[in-house]
């Protein structure tokens, strides 16, 4: 393949691939690739350069992207023994679920995740996209099956055990990423979650940090953690639960001094703003201008798979309206609260003055 075919090629993969990105791919000066894109431009094979404006950019939302598979039991749940169980289906993964909740209130979001060439995978496109989600950027691999999370609920609305196939993830690697760094460099903001490799974390905390792309975080788990590097600068909110702030603050959780003394450690690591999200408990805060502990907004459980999605995505959006850090986190359990009261992993009631009108109403 020529210079000028591999240069085309590259175009249709990703058509707001920069010069400089050319140049590396193709073994070719800028100003080489430049001559080549000019001569292309006046022969009309291209018809000009996709650019994005700022203003109108996405959120790039970067990690699982799956099917949630629900057992409800109708009794008490009995280990080792056949229970009567209503099962349902929904669209979920954690940067998915971030991706619909803020389409929801308002803002142009984007996926970059990974699915199987299979029906789930076509599933999950289609209701993703039928919610205003942007999958343009979804990797679709041809010999892998597409992510599931199957969950057991108790007769409470409460997970009793959940298992998660999500192997497809660590086959998105760094030059993937870095393909669709043009897109990503046009965002507002990154969110990702932990379901990618560490590397991939790794780059993508470090892209970030340099090109000063706000980023925001959430680790999924306690095992996946483990995956974030040691250093945090560039990072501006991490969303974490007690385990993993336990994990990640070296420190056991018991009162709140706890959750100061843990935040504070990973404050230390360069992260911006820590968020914990303590269950029943409730959620603590922590930044270099403000700190404290807030109480759950009680409501009725119907299902708690993508409460904690809902919280990150409303205080997310809290903050993008230049919010205190107190009151982005009264937005997130304001969206939480709504997304406990249904089946769906992302609540259909979601907007911005229904969280606003529970905020008023708890506070």
């Amino acid at each position: 393949m020529n210079k000028e075919k591999q240069i085309l090629h590259h175009i249709k993969i990703n058509p707001f691939i920069s010069q400089q990105e050319l140049s590396a791919k193709v073994g070719l000066s800028r100003s080489a690739v430049a001559n080549y894109i000019g001569n292309l431009t006046k022969r009309g094979e291209i018809k000009g350069r996709a650019y994005i404006l700022q203003e109108e950019s996405s959120i790039v939302c970067i990690g699982g992207a799956n099917t949630d598979r629900k057992a409800r039991s109708e009794q008490t749940v009995r280990l080792y023994s056949s229970n009567p169980v209503k099962t349902t289906e929904v669209c979920g993964g954690v940067a998915r679920n971030f991706a619909e909740n803020l389409s929801r209130l308002g803002y142009n979001t984007s996926l970059m995740s990974a699915i199987g060439d299979d029906k789930e995978g076509d599933w999950l496109l289609e209701e993703t996209k039928s919610h205003g989600v942007d999958v343009s950027q979804v990797w679709i691999l041809q010999t892998e099956r597409t992510g599931t999370y199957t969950t057991l609920l108790d007769e409470n609305g409460e997970t009793v055990v959940a298992m998660a196939d999500m192997n497809i993830y660590e086959k998105i690697t760094i030059p993937m990423i870095e393909e669709k760094w043009s897109y990503i460099v046009a965002s507002k903001a990154v969110f990702i979650d932990t379901n990618i490799s560490e590397e991939c974390i790794d780059y993508v905390i470090t892209r970030c940090r340099d090109e000063d792309i706000p980023l925001y975080i959430d680790p999924i788990s306690s095992a996946k953690a483990k995956k974030l590097p040691h250093r945090l600068e560039g990072v501006e909110v991490l969303m974490l639960s007690q385990e993993e702030a336990e994990v990640l603050g070296g420190v056991k959780i018991d009162s709140s001094e706890d959750c100061a003394t843990a935040a504070d450690e990973i404050r230390a690591r360069g992260v911006q703003k820590v968020i914990i999200l303590l269950a029943d408990q409730g959620v603590y805060y922590s930044s270099q201008a403000e700190s404290g502990h807030l109480a759950p907004f009680k409501t009725k459980v119907v299902d708690v798979t993508g409460a904690s999605d809902a919280f990150s995505a409303c205080a997310i959006y809290g903050l993008l309206h230049e919010e205190s850090l107190l009151t982005a986190c009264q937005l997130g359990l304001a969206g939480s609260a709504l997304t406990l009261q249904t089946e769906e992993s992302v609540s259909i009631h979601l907007r911005p003055e229904k969280i606003y009108e529970i905020v008023k109403e708890y506070t």
